[in-house]
């Protein structure tokens, strides 16, 4: 079955929670760290059955397995980057529902959580070199390559142009770009000549879009000679820009942040005056800093255990960065320090926030000027800080990251990032030579650098950042397997499953962003028809590899699994602004709906957004992590919902998303007043709900008129 507004997802039979369960009681999905198996269901099986067909090792033998997982980079985040021609037509996919989502597929199709064989040999079809420069091309004249000048411009004596290869490269061209970029990326990490002792590793798998390279597979020290290569990117530290073969990054400059929209047709008749979409970051630097960190830190160790159970249950699901097993250690270490110096102390503070405001639920419905639940732990850790600031060890960078996940929960993006860009110089000081990092901490360090990643993109998709650079190290760190430790020292599980899909899926949203979304992406709904297609089948294939216990089903209402609920609301998310595009070519020239094509498309666009905003409150499973980028997300659902419902073609296939169209006018009111209530949390916010209050005061004055 598809994933419809009218069924359920194909494997809701087993997905489905018992509503019995709290909405706000994260569920703890019995994964025994040694010697286990997990059910990962491929596309061919789930129609049938819920058996055991595909298995994976527990993280902790996969540890013992010489950190070769089989989440590899081109498992988990594979599903895109199989050198898939993105200008080839679907007609060479499986039979599809009318959705999008494939019947069936064979073992070769692309699954997420599947590893696949990259040493297979790529069939592509032969083409002829098109390397004919401008001016012969404009004349039509045999061009014969010759670079700077070719013979022709040479007798002219005209500029002597090449054509840079585009998107539309067919799986051979790419595969040649890619291993030509690699070679030329290791010639220049291997400038400082013979003998550093640096080899390739014989079974590196092939690179499609920068991607398929697993963490300790990229370069191996060679066995003559113990030392090892410096992996620093050319460029230098926090210099990386992002090239034309790595789509899976955000764009320097992109058009998806929400008050883009504003600039619409219909959608900025709805705003009395025009914004810049830099005034949220102009609000947010004007932002007063928070008082109560001046103040003596003063700290309540009477119900610890309350607050760490509440960490390890609630809110360690979506970091996945504090190992269970060595906690104690820590905490042990910790009081005989009397909380007050070492980094043990203020990881152990920073747990104890996050802990005792995951009990409290939302952060929207704390009274106003009350402390946040939390504040008097992180107040004493943000004490401890600067001791870290200048510290350039693993645990340091844990604890800026922890601090940066408060800050999150505060809805303060713009500090958060601060904290951000110091993790991110401690990452790339540690990952530029391999030896810096000690073995037991290589997987802490892969999961603070994902996370690093995740947090960094989120900020990018609204906000107009500087780029930290941590991204260019993404070649060389591995996917996070399982921490090590005695079980009977463990003090809560570690789950990795959501955090491994939301890896994939920021990954997926980013790709959107490069492709769709930035300077140099298509115009046309007619050029973008193949790149659309080809995103959406990887948003159904990322929905297909979940596990069964994160999968989702599509019915219309609430779940009672946070997990399961943010994913669910991620997916459509990402799905609105994959087709977001047509919705703006019908905006601006309504006989564009006339197109089947396009039509389908708004349909697909539309019926996201009303998924996202139907249950409002639902957004709350997800407001420790996501708050304020969901707030934005759910602004920008609301303007296109808006625009469409004045626009004579999009308000017809509105009405028959909603059972009676007065649904609509209730989803935008429940999302004025839930907007209202984030107003006093961030001056951007702020300016969000006076945006969507005015639009809605606006939209049905014109609707009235």
């Amino acid at each position: 079955m598809s994933p419809s507004s009218n069924g359920d997802s194909p494997h809701s039979a087993t997905a489905t929670m018992t509503t019995s369960a709290s909405a706000n009681i994260v569920r703890q999905y019995p994964l025994p760290n040694r010697d286990f198996t997990v059910e990962i269901p491929s596309p061919q099986l789930a129609a049938g059955s819920n058996g055991v067909n595909s298995l994976l090792k527990s993280p902790n033998s996969l540890k013992a397995a010489a950190r070769t997982p089989n989440f590899s980079r081109e498992g988990i985040l594979g599903s895109a980057q199989k050198a898939r021609n993105l200008s080839q037509s679907s007609d060479n996919r499986p039979e599809t529902m009318s959705n999008g989502i494939p019947k069936s597929t064979s073992e070769e199709s692309i699954n997420p959580l599947k590893r696949r064989n990259t040493d297979a040999a790529v069939d592509y079809p032969r083409r002829r070199a098109t390397i004919a420069c401008e001016v012969c091309r404009s004349r039509k004249s045999r061009c014969d390559g010759t670079k700077p000048k070719c013979k022709l411009c040479t007798e002219l004596g005209a500029e002597c142009i090449y054509r840079e290869p585009g998107i539309k490269l067919d799986a051979g061209d790419k595969l040649i770009l890619e291993r030509l970029n690699r070679i030329e990326n290791l010639l220049q990490m291997n400038m400082g000549g013979p003998g550093n002792g640096m080899s390739l590793s014989h079974d590196s798998p092939n690179m499609s879009n920068g991607t398929a390279l697993s963490g300790d597979n990229l370069m191996l020290p060679s066995a003559s000679n113990s030392n090892f290569v410096s992996i620093i990117p050319s460029g230098g530290l926090g210099t990386w820009s992002a090239t034309a073969t790595n789509i899976s990054t955000m764009p320097k400059v992109h058009t998806n942040a929400a008050l883009h929209l504003l600039q619409w047709p219909l959608i900025r008749d709805l705003v009395s005056r025009p914004y810049d979409p830099q005034i949220l970051l102009q609000l947010e630097m004007a932002r007063e800093p928070l008082h109560s960190l001046a103040k003596t830190p003063c700290v309540d160790l009477s119900n610890t255990n309350a607050y760490i159970e509440a960490y390890f249950d609630r809110v360690n699901i979506w970091y996945a960065c504090v190992n269970p097993y060595t906690w104690r250690s820590h905490y042990r270490i910790a009081l005989s320090n009397g909380f007050r110096e070492g980094p043990e102390s203020c990881i152990v503070l920073l747990v104890l926030s996050l802990g005792q405001a995951s009990l409290r639920g939302s952060i929207s419905r704390i009274v106003p000027h009350e402390d946040p639940p939390g504040l008097q732990y992180f107040t004493a850790a943000w004490s401890l800080l600067p001791g870290m600031m200048t510290s350039n060890s693993v645990l340091a960078a844990q604890c800026h990251l922890l601090a940066a996940a408060y800050l999150f929960y505060l809805v303060r993006p713009l500090e958060a990032w601060n904290l951000l860009c110091t993790t991110s110089t401690k990452l790339q000081l540690l990952l530029m030579t391999p030896n810096r990092v000690p073995t037991d901490q290589r997987e802490l360090i892969e999961r603070i650098y994902w996370n690093s990643l995740l947090f960094e993109s989120d900020l990018l998709a609204e906000l107009d950042l500087p780029h930290s650079g941590v991204v260019a190290f993404e070649e060389n760190v591995g996917l996070p397997c399982g921490f090590e430790g005695d079980e009977q020292e463990a003090v809560g599980r570690d789950e990795l499953w959501y955090f491994l899909a939301e890896i994939a899926l920021r990954r997926l949203l980013n790709r959107v962003s490069q492709l769709i979304y930035s300077k140099d992406s298509m115009a046309s709904t007619t050029s973008l028809e193949p790149v659309v297609a080809e995103l959406d089948f990887q948003l159904t294939q990322w929905y297909e590899s979940l596990p069964v216990p994160l999968q989702f089903p599509f019915t219309r209402t609430m779940l009672p699994d946070p997990v399961q609920t943010v994913l669910r609301l991620r997916f459509f998310a990402c799905r609105t602004i994959i087709y977001r595009p047509y919705i703006l070519a019908v905006l601006d020239n309504e006989q564009a709906i006339l197109d089947p094509a396009v039509r389908d498309s708004c349909t697909k666009c539309l019926e996201a957004s009303v998924r996202q905003l139907e249950h409002i409150t639902a957004h709350h499973a997800g407001h420790m992590p996501y708050l304020w980028q969901g707030a934005l997300s759910i602004v920008s659902q609301t303007l296109l919902v808006m625009g469409a419902t004045m626009s004579p073609s999009l308000s017809s296939i509105l009405w028959s998303l909603v059972p009676h169209r007065e649904a609509i006018d209730q989803i935008i009111n429940d999302v004025v007043m839930e907007i209202e209530r984030y107003a006093v949390l961030s001056p951007s916010l702020s300016l969000s709900a006076e945006i969507i209050k005015e639009a809605e005061v606006r939209r049905r004055t014109f609707l009235s008129g």
